[in-house]
């Protein structure tokens, strides 16, 4: 997925501790694949193991409540979410290859 050029947006956002969510869902609404920071991951070990600062992880399913994920770069996240994304679909037997584009009518 990765393109030429840079845009820094995102990565100038994200540098602020802005939330991202970034999902995949089924036809019926099922979280099939999610990258987020919306909240922490549940801790799992001692209890008196001290948590990390950073809430940065992702869902593998619906009912996963979340793994650590490291943030390195906006582009890195996108790279890794789309990754993910293709390989959901290619178990699901969902082809990959457009079959149509259309405008969306929103002005670009």
């Amino acid at each position: 997925m990765s393109r030429s050029g840079s845009d820094h947006g995102l990565e100038f956002l994200l540098a602020f501790n802005l939330s991202y969510s970034f999902t995949l869902h089924a036809p019926d609404g099922a979280r099939l694949i999610g990258f987020d920071n919306a909240h922490n991951v549940p801790h799992r070990g001692s209890r008196f193991e001290r948590r990390g600062e950073a809430t940065d992880h992702w869902h593998r399913t619906e009912k996963d409540s979340g793994r650590p994920y490291v943030f390195t770069n906006a582009q890195r996240l996108l790279d890794d979410f789309f990754d993910e994304v293709e390989c959901v679909l290619r178990e699901r037997g969902v082809s990959l290859r457009v079959t149509k584009d259309e405008e969306s009518g929103r002005s670009k």
